[in-house]
Formats: structure tokens, sequence, C-alpha cells
């Protein structure tokens, strides 16, 4: 193959490098465009072609149905690690030894307490406030109570920042779900595992023992594990350019909360409960719906089937549609919600036309479903998808820096108006 590419713009050509990744990926290498050709640039709405970075964390490939985190399969890492073993290989590069995974959990607990007046932020919110919005300003206060900036040049000092934002993050989302709750605010028990810890803080009562239901506990350590990185999606892309700036790692934790806000992100897996409650209340005529899906004049949008990327299977989708089917015949939930989900499901996996479109359930239709099962309220699926990719945020902004990469700045194509004289207000 050659190692270059020929750009020819009104009869001049123009050569530019290419770049091959580790996976025999090609891209262009641009960067000396503009200069080049005396201001033409590349228009690539969305960034669907341009490649943002060079990253040595997560691979994905759409068309085979790939994902891979440094490497290892993400079939392999959720049949065999747990989620802070895949949170230390994304942010570090490499699996934890026993020695180095019990000191990574433990420098965690040491950093899991949250200022008290952190607390007193958080009563400042009514309790109709949305938790992704309440997390992204507590995530975003945390600045305030640490700040001095991460000297990227000291491994001591970005590991403690790294420690500190996993420690207390989780508290930060148990303290979202019980304010809304009216529940009293709970630090957990530094006793539990990592994932053991999230459900205690989310769910035990003042007055009752709590105890962890091991299904539970299984099926939100694959969830995060599937969910702890993706690539340059949206929220990650917003993480990487807010740190370009040098900003912290905490407000730029905040901006890509803020991100993955939306229901075309990580908002999909509430969109899917909300497509699910509209249907039941409408009957819960599933066959119906799906031909409202297949009829292109039809405003109705499935929701959770498909997947942007992934023009297959979602390699996510396989193992958490196990999950959810060991949760719901565990637990022998009778849910009409979740009966018309798996209605959904099965039309879906036979119906030609899906089939053949690949509109396959993706990870966020089954994260849904497990999260109703396991009683988690509907507005916080969301932010136990960004307790998950915490940890893929952390390793794209850490890359970002030690590889200094230059501040993000996009460029655009103006279609306003050309230049023109100013009016005044009684000549309009």
């Amino acid at each position: 193959m050659a190692n270059t590419a020929t750009i020819e713009i009104g009869g001049k050509k123009y050569e530019f490098p290419l770049v091959e990744g580790t996976e025999k990926e090609v891209a262009i290498d641009i960067k000396s465009l503009r200069a080049a050709t005396n201001g033409i640039i590349t228009l690539d709405s969305g960034y669907k072609n341009t490649g943002s970075c060079e990253s040595a964390i997560t691979f994905l490939d759409g068309e085979k149905g790939i994902l891979r985190y440094r490497g290892y399969s993400i079939e392999e890492l959720a049949e065999k690690a747990d989620f802070l073993e895949v949170a230390y290989l994304l942010i570090f590069g490499e699996l934890p030894t026993k020695d180095e995974l019990e000191k990574f959990h433990n420098d965690i607990k040491k950093n899991s307490i949250v200022d008290e007046d952190v607390h007193k932020i958080l009563n400042a919110f009514p309790k109709a406030a949305h938790p992704m919005g309440v997390l992204s300003s507590l995530t975003s206060a945390l600045t305030a109570f640490n700040p001095s900036s991460v000297n990227v040049e000291s491994e001591e000092d970005m590991y403690n920042a790294i420690v500190k934002i996993l420690g207390k993050m989780p508290v930060l989302v148990a303290w979202t779900m019980r304010k809304k709750q009216g529940l009293p605010l709970d630090y957990g028990d530094d006793s539990l595992g990592y994932v053991e810890n999230i459900l205690k803080m989310m769910f035990s009562k003042p007055n009752h023992k709590y105890e962890n239901n091991k299904i539970y506990v299984d099926a939100l350590d694959k969830l995060l594990i599937l969910h702890a990185d993706h690539e340059q999606n949206c929220s990650t892309s917003t993480v990487r350019i807010t740190g370009s700036s040098h900003a912290g790692l905490f407000v730029s934790l905040a901006a890509g909360i803020s991100a993955l806000w939306g229901p075309l992100h990580g908002g999909a897996n509430q969109a899917v409960l909300e497509m699910l409650e509209a249907i039941k209340a409408d009957g819960g005529d599933t066959a119906k719906y799906m031909a409202k899906a297949k009829d292109k004049n039809d405003p109705f949008r499935l929701m959770g089937f498909g997947h942007r990327v992934y023009k297959n299977f979602d390699p996510r989708a396989r193992i958490i549609k196990k999950a959810a089917d060991e949760v719901l015949e565990a637990l022998g939930i009778e849910d009409p919600i979740l009966e018309i989900a798996k209605g959904l499901e099965k039309e879906a996996l036979e119906d030609p036309y899906f089939v053949e479109r690949k509109l396959y359930p993706n990870v966020d239709f089954y994260s849904g479903v497990i999260y109703r099962a396991m009683n988690i309220p509907q507005e916080m699926f969301t932010v136990m998808f960004a307790i998950g990719r915490l940890p893929g945020w952390i390793a794209q902004w850490r890359e970002m820096r030690l590889r200094k990469e230059p501040i993000g700045r996009p460029r655009q194509l103006y279609i306003g108006e050309t230049e023109r004289s100013f009016v005044p207000i009684e000549k309009r």
C-alpha cells in the first residue's frame, strides 16, 4: 500500500501521509492541509470520518462487532474480570497483579469520604432536579475542595487524583438517588467490594440490615464493565477536548457527564423505558409498535435497537442479554413493562425486516431492563452509565495529557451573511 494520499484541488496536487494503527486501520494525516492549501479545510459534520486523536485504550470495529480494552476482548473481560480490574487496565494499561489490585481498592476506599460542604450543596437542589444534572454539578463542585491542579508530570499526583474520584463518585451517585427519595445519606461499608458498596449505599435503609443480592452484584458488575469505555464517543470526546485546555480532571469529568445525559447517548437506556411505558399505556400491543417502527411515514422511533457504530450485533448486547435473562428468571419478576420488552426483543430477533437491517436490541435496551428489575429508578439509569464510564473517561483524560495533545479547536465552514453595513434603528 502507498504511504501517501493525494488530494487534487483546482488542478494542484497535495500529498499527505497515511498513518496505520496496530489493528491495520488507516488514516490520512491532514494536519498540514490548511497551511498547505492556503485555508482549505475538511467538512465532516459529527466527525463520523475524522480521527481526533491516536489512542491505545479501546479498539472498536463496528462492522465486525469487535470491542477490546487494551487488547482484551470485552467477552473475556466480562466473564473473567471484575470492574475494578477493568478500571485499572483501562487507566494504567495492564491488568493489575493481586497486590496492585488490593492497593488500588484500599486507596480508593481511603478517598471515599466526601466533604460535608458537598452535602450542603446537595441539599440546595430540589427533589425534582434530574440526577444527571445534580451529579454533574457535584462532580464539578469537587474542584472547589481540591483546588490544586493535577501535576501530570508526577505519577503520584496523577494516581492520587484518580483514586480520589473513583472513591467519591459512587458516594455522589448514591447520594443523588437517596436525596430524590428522601432517604438519609449513606457512606457504605469499606469492608465490601467496590460494586457491592455502590448497591449498599444506594439501597440500605436505616431501620433494616442490608444484605447484598449476588444476582444484582454480578449483573451490575457486568454492566459497568460493558460501559467502561467505547472509544471516541460524544462524552469521551468532550472529556478529552475539555481537558485539552488543561482543565482539571474533575471538571473535565463533569463536562463528560453533561454530554452523556442526552437521549442520543447515555440517556438512551432511560428513553427505552419511557418508550416501554408509552406502549403499556397504549394497551401493550408490541406487534402494533413493531409495525409502526417499520412504517417510514410514522414518527415513532424504536429506542434501544441498532447502533450508530455497530453495523452488526452489538457485542455488549450478547453478554448483557444473558445477564438480563438470568436476573429476570432468578428474581421471578412479573412486570408488564418487562413483558413488553421481552415481546419486542422476540419480534425483532425473528422479524426479517429487523434481521436484514441488523436492528438488534443493543446494550441500552438490556441495561434498562436490568436496572428496572433491580428497582433502580428510571431517572437514575444514565447515572449508572456514568459510574461505568468513569474509568474510561479517566483513562482518556490521562492519555491526552500525557501525550501533550494540543488544545482542541475545530474549524467551521461559515454560511452566514457576507459583510454589510450597520443600519440605524430608525431606518430598520
